[in-house]
């Protein structure tokens, strides 16, 4: 169904989509959802949970860079919650991969400090979620749109 103008037309509902297979949110959602199973699989023999891997390469990050951050920057950084991140950092801390000190500046924060076996699991990790990702957009790759073209679209999406 279209109207004049020659976009679809309302149907049934007042919706003006043909469908779930017209809607780009359906297809994103889809999407998102096989990129999360890959990227839980690839990361299953690291023993991290997408989330531990998302904050612990970020810590890895920051403090490669020379930030030493505290769990608010560090939330920023992976776009996530902060108390979720507060939680994820004391068992990313209770195996061992960050350390946790408080900030001569400020008491009520917490300074976090990768560890030599978090820096060595995060590296680890990154490699084979970055498998992973090469793997999920080889279907846009291989017909011609790079990686960083990719990355500008989701970039822009994301806001």
């Amino acid at each position: 169904m279209t109207s004049e103008a020659g976009g679809a037309a309302p149907g049934p509902g007042g919706l003006a989509i043909e469908g779930p297979d017209y809607s780009p949110g359906f297809w994103l959602w889809h999407a998102t959802l096989r990129w999360q199973r890959e990227v839980a699989a690839a990361l299953a023999p690291t023993g991290l949970t997408h989330v531990q891997f998302v904050l612990l390469s970020c810590a890895w990050w920051l403090n490669d860079h020379g930030v030493v951050p505290n769990q608010l920057q560090l939330a920023r950084q992976a776009g996530t919650d902060v108390k979720m991140t507060s939680q994820v950092v004391r068992k990313l801390e209770a195996k061992a991969l960050i350390e946790r000190e408080t900030d001569p500046d400020d008491t009520r924060a917490k300074r976090l400090h990768i560890t030599e076996a978090g820096i060595a699991l995060a590296l680890d990790a990154i490699e084979r979620v970055e498998q992973a990702d090469a793997a999920f957009f080889r279907p846009l790759t291989s017909t011609g749109a790079s990686a960083t073209e990719i990355t500008a679209l989701l970039r822009r999406l994301a806001g």
